[in-house]
C-alpha cells in the first residue's frame, strides 16, 4: 500500500474516501483509481529526468481511461499511442497531436494514414518497409514526417521473458546493422525527418546497466548523423508488486544515464510507473470452502477483469477490506471463470472470511481493465475515479445489451 490505499478507522480507504463507500453502491468487481498518486509518480518522474531536460509521453496502453488521461494531460505530460484507437483516444482527452507519439511494430496502411492526417508529432518507425510505406504516404500527402527509428539492441534486459522486448529474438525494432544503412541513406526518404532513436528494451527492469548499454549503441549509431540528437528510451522503469522488492527507481535510472546525455535531447515513455499503483480491484467474496488441504476463496473478480495472473504468473498482494483482526491464513484466491488459470492469488494470506465479505486486488492501475474482456460473457467492471473526498463513475459497467448489440 501507499499514501492514497490505508486502513483507518478499521477499514480500508482510497484518499479521503472509505472503499466500502464505494464498493456498496457501485457493486463489485469495480477498479477504483486514486489521482493524487498519479500526479505523484508523474512528479517523481518529472523530479528524476527533468535535470536532463526529458520530455514525458505517458503510455497510454498501461491504462487507456479517459478521465486518467485528463489528469495526465493537465499535468502536462504527453502519450505514446501504439495504435489508431489510442491516438484517437487521446485526442478525445485533449491531449494535442504534437504530444502524441506513434509507436507499434505493426502499424496497418490505414493507421499509419490516421496518424499523419491527426498530425501525430512523432512515429517510432520499426522496420525498412515500414520506412517506405510512411515515405509513400507523406509523399502523397506532401507532408515532411519526424520520426525516430527503434533500435533493436540484441540486449538481454533482466525481466520476464514476456516483457523483454529488445533481445535478438524479440519482434521489435531494427537491428544495428540495417539501422545504421538507414541513416546513411536517408536521401531515399525525403519526406521522412529522422531525428532520433528509440530504444525500449522491456518492462519491469530490474537493473539499470542494460537501458545504458542500449543507450550506448543507439548513440553510436547516431554519432556520424549530427542532426539526430534525440534519444526516446522507453520506458520500463519497475513497480514493487512485493515490499520485499528492491528495485531501482527512475531516478536510479537518470542519475546512471546522465553521465553519457549531454547534448541530447530525451524522451521517455513511462506507462506502469505512473499508474500501477494508483489502482485497485474491489473484489466480493463468493463463497470459501476447503479442498485436499487447501482452502479456496471464490470471488467475484476474475482473470476477465485482472489477466496479468494468468498472463505472466503476477502476483498482487489481495487484503480485506476490513482490517484483519483475527490471524492470517493461507488462502488460494480464485474467480468464477472455467479455467484452472483463473487464479488471482495461490497464496494470499488473509483472516477467515465469509461469503458477501470484500477484498482488494492491489497494484493493477496497469494493464488491468485495459485486458479485461467478456470471456464466458461477463460484464466487464465499472471503474472509479477518487479525488480527495470526492469520487466517480468514469466507466460504468457493462450490461448484456452492450455486449449483444453488435450481433446479428
Amino acid at each position: 500500500m501507499n499514501e492514497s490505499f490505508f486502513y483507518r478507522g478499521g477499514t480500508l480507504w482510497c484518499e479521503g474516501v472509505p472503499l466500502e463507500a464505494i464498493a456498496e453502491p457501485v457493486g463489485t468487481p469495480v477498479y477504483v483509481y486514486s489521482v493524487a498518486r498519479v500526479l505523484r509518480n508523474i512528479r517523481r518522474l518529472q523530479t528524476a529526468f527533468g535535470p536532463l531536460g526529458a520530455s514525458i509521453h505517458y503510455s497510454l496502453k498501461a491504462n487507456a481511461n479517459l478521465a486518467l488521461l485528463g489528469v495526465i494531460n493537465e499535468a502536462g505530460v504527453g502519450v505514446d499511442a501504439v495504435s489508431a484507437g489510442e491516438i484517437a483516444r487521446a485526442r478525445l482527452a485533449g491531449i494535442p497531436p504534437s504530444r502524441i507519439v506513434f509507436a507499434g511494430v505493426g502499424k496497418t496502411r490505414a493507421e499509419l494514414e490516421y496518424a499523419l492526417d491527426t498530425g501525430v508529432g512523432w512515429i517510432n518507425v520499426e522496420s525498412q518497409a515500414e520506412m517506405a510505406l510512411l515515405e509513400t504516404l507523406a509523399a502523397d500527402r506532401r507532408q515532411i514526417v519526424t520520426v525516430a527509428l527503434r533500435l533493436n539492441p540484441g540486449v538481454e534486459a533482466a525481466t520476464h521473458r514476456h516483457i523483454a522486448t529488445g533481445h535478438a529474438g524479440a519482434k521489435f525494432g531494427i537491428e544495428p546493422e540495417v539501422l545504421a544503412d538507414i541513416l546513411d541513406n536517408r536521401a531515399a526518404y525525403p519526406h521522412l525527418f529522422i531525428a532520433g532513436i528509440h530504444v525500449h528494451i522491456g518492462s519491469q527492469l530490474t537493473r539499470v546497466d542494460a537501458t545504458l548499454d542500449a543507450v550506448r549503441l543507439a548513440q553510436e549509431l547516431a554519432d556520424p548523423h549530427s542532426d539526430v540528437r534525440t534519444l526516446n528510451i522507453g520506458g520500463g522503469f519497475p513497480v514493487r508488486y512485493d515490499d520485499a522488492e528492491t528495485l531501482p527507481e527512475p531516478a536510479e535510472f537518470a542519475e546512471a544515464l546522465q553521465p553519457v546525455l549531454d547534448g541530447w535531447h530525451i524522451m521517455i515513455e513511462p506507462g506502469r510507473a505512473v499508474v500501477a499503483d494508483a489502482g485497485l480491484l474491489l473484489v466480493s467474496v463468493l463463497y470459501v470452502k476447503e479442498q485436499y488441504g487447501r482452502r479456496f476463496v471464490i470471488v467475484d473478480g476474475s482473470m476477465t477483469e485482472l489477466l496479468r495472473p494468468a498472463l505472466y504468473g503476477a502476483e498482487h498482494p489481495i487484503i480485506p477490506l476490513r482490517e484483519p483482526e483475527s490471524k492470517l491464513v493461507p488462502a488460494t484466491v480464485v474467480g468464477p471463470v472455467c479455467e484452472s488459470t483463473d487464479v488471482l492469488s495461490p497464496s494470499a494470506r488473509l483472516p477467515r472470511l465469509a461469503a458477501g465479505d470484500r477484498m482488494a486486488v492491489l497494484d493493477v492501475g496497469a494493464y488491468g481493465m485495459v485486458m479485461a474482456s467478456n470471456y464466458n460473457m461477463r460484464l466487464r467492471p465499472p471503474e472509479v475515479l477518487v479525488e480527495g473526498r470526492q469520487w466517480r463513475v468514469v466507466r460504468r459497467r457493462e450490461t448484456l445489451d452492450d455486449l449483444l448489440r453488435l450481433e446479428q
